[in-house]
């Protein structure tokens, strides 16, 4: 299936949206799909009347105003989408997001596969909190029409299906869930998941952490956790990648800053991470997805995360780890990790368990096959 390909970004660079534009773009290619790209598009000039607005809305009503959600700038993007579309041969449309495609004009099918709605995100994210009314009306009308133009809505979780079905007029027959694959070249089969496992002990417990916002990600928490574990006797370090918490670490705290998948060494480094550490900790406060999560099951290491947002998709009690309650304190993560070490089976298990389920659905062979059966279902 002729298929273009639409992004705002460079959809090859895997800095780009966490490098989801790139694989969501392999995952198509290698199920079949025959893609042409329409990318880096630019988005015009502000008018003065854009920057009045956003001064305005800032230093005199206290609220954020959204440039990228202003109809003029969506609607210039979808003009250079129909401009590219006139030159190429396609059957299909796809995005991986609303934006480029939501007030696009043309007579192809449009399908879109992202990690959130509009009003999923309001006042779940920093970004998304305190908006003003007239960013809060234009993002939910550019997310109405995309979901009214497209022919199929895909997203990475449950929770973000039932925004989209919850919030908007959209029939829910088109609205469909495929969890995005791990963000990480693996080779790894079961056999090598019970070598790595069985050549862990427990003599100093490994937490990993990995996110760019300390806050938003539960940094201080996972901090307390690791705390709470030395001091019941259970020696435990608590390993963080990607972020600068801003404060005086702890002895039992060893921080890597950013690692870039881009580099071989920063490949290197985060592998090692996965391989020897115990449990994957990101107790976030909000999250669409986590890919992290996938990619700590490509290790066969245990996730221990919240229940919000996307997370439940990734996250499966029993399966790959265990989800907690937002309000959940320390103390009921200690107890799980405690349960767990002190029962070397039952890791092992889970461990192994954690690698099943990035095998069989966390994994963007198994997507694109999902999503290449959904697209020929709805789209011919």
């Amino acid at each position: 299936m002729r298929t273009a390909y639409v992004t705002t970004y460079n959809s090859s660079d895997v800095h780009a949206w966490s490098g989801l534009g790139t694989h969501i773009l392999g995952a198509l290619q290698d199920s079949g799909f025959q893609t042409e790209i329409i990318a880096n598009l630019k988005q015009a000039d502000p008018p003065r009347g854009f920057r009045f607005k956003k001064a305005l809305y800032s230093k005199l009503l206290s609220r954020k105003y959204l440039l990228d959600r202003e109809p003029a700038v969506l609607k210039n993007y979808a003009d250079q989408v129909a401009v590219a579309l006139k030159s190429m041969d396609c059957d299909l449309v796809f995005s991986p997001g609303t934006m480029p495609i939501a007030y696009l004009e043309t007579r192809k099918p449009i399908v879109f596969w992202t990690d959130a709605t509009f009003a999923g995100m309001i006042d779940f994210y920093p970004g998304f909190s305190n908006l003003c009314a007239e960013s809060i009306r234009d993002g939910n009308r550019m997310e109405q029409s995309a979901l009214s133009k497209c022919r199929l809505a895909l997203y990475a979780s449950e929770w973000a299906a039932n925004t989209a079905i919850q919030h908007y007029d959209v029939d829910p027959a088109k609205v469909k869930v495929i969890p995005f694959g791990a963000n990480i070249n693996c080779n790894r089969n079961m056999q090598d998941i019970e070598t790595l496992v069985q050549g862990k002990h427990f003599d100093i417990c490994k937490l990993l952490f990995v996110g760019v916002d300390w806050i938003r990600k539960g940094g201080e928490l996972a901090l307390k956790v690791v705390e709470l574990l030395n001091q019941r006797g259970i020696r435990s370090e608590l390993h963080l990648v990607g972020c600068d918490p801003g404060i005086r670490l702890p002895s039992f705290v060893k921080s890597y800053g950013f690692l870039s998948k881009k580099t071989e060494e920063g490949r290197r480094t985060f592998d090692r991470l996965m391989s020897e550490s115990h449990f994957f900790i990101l107790p976030s406060r909000a999250e669409c997805y986590g890919l992290v999560f996938a990619e700590a099951s490509s290790f066969g290491l245990p996730s221990l995360a919240t229940n919000v947002g996307g997370i439940p998709t990734v996250v499966q009690d029993g399966k790959n780890g265990r989800t907690f309650p937002l309000d959940a304190a320390p103390e009921q993560y200690c107890d799980y990790i405690e349960r767990l070490i002190s029962s070397r089976q039952e890791y092992d298990a889970l461990s192994l368990s954690s690698f099943r389920e990035y095998s069989e659905r966390l994994n963007w062979g198994a997507a694109g096959r999902k999503l290449y059966d959904l697209v020929r279902e709805s789209c011919g």
